[in-house]
């Protein structure tokens, strides 16, 4: 029997001229490229621990778009099973900082980047999926 880990993050966007730019980070840990996220802790929602997490790993405080919801389910190593939630999000303009700032114990370096920029530097396809899916829904919530 396989262990269970369960982490929630968002796709982080804020909006610029050019269209949407996307905000990832990349990890100390194996130097990937994705999206903030981390592991829920007892008694958390799915959407309070993708606040927290980019908070923790940004310091950036979000508004989550809770009608993009997307689950992948990978193993990180043999003998886990992990399932990884993310929604949308975007800074919140009411709370500071308006800057996102890499938390150092984990985060080597965090981007700002269009669509097409962030697909091509992010490492995993299942994260390309989720980011091509949060285009699309930006891109018809807009037109709505």
């Amino acid at each position: 029997m396989n262990r269970h880990e369960k982490s929630c993050g968002a796709v982080v966007f804020r909006n610029s001229a050019g269209g949407p730019a996307f905000l990832l980070i990349r990890h100390v840990n194996g130097g990937h490229w994705a999206f903030p996220k981390g592991h829920m802790e007892p008694g958390e929602s799915e959407e309070e621990t993708a606040i927290r997490e980019i908070r923790e790993e940004t310091g950036l405080s979000v508004r989550l778009d809770t009608g993009f919801r997307r689950a992948v389910r990978y193993a990180p190593k043999p003998g886990v099973d992990k399932d990884v939630v993310y929604f949308l999000g975007s800074p919140d303009p009411d709370k500071r900082p308006a800057q996102a700032m890499p938390q150092e114990e984990e985060i080597r370096e965090l981007r700002w980047l269009p669509g097409e920029e962030a697909l091509r530097l992010m490492t995993y396809d299942n994260d390309q999926q989720v980011l091509e899916a949060a285009i699309a829904y930006i891109g018809r919530t807009r037109k709505a």
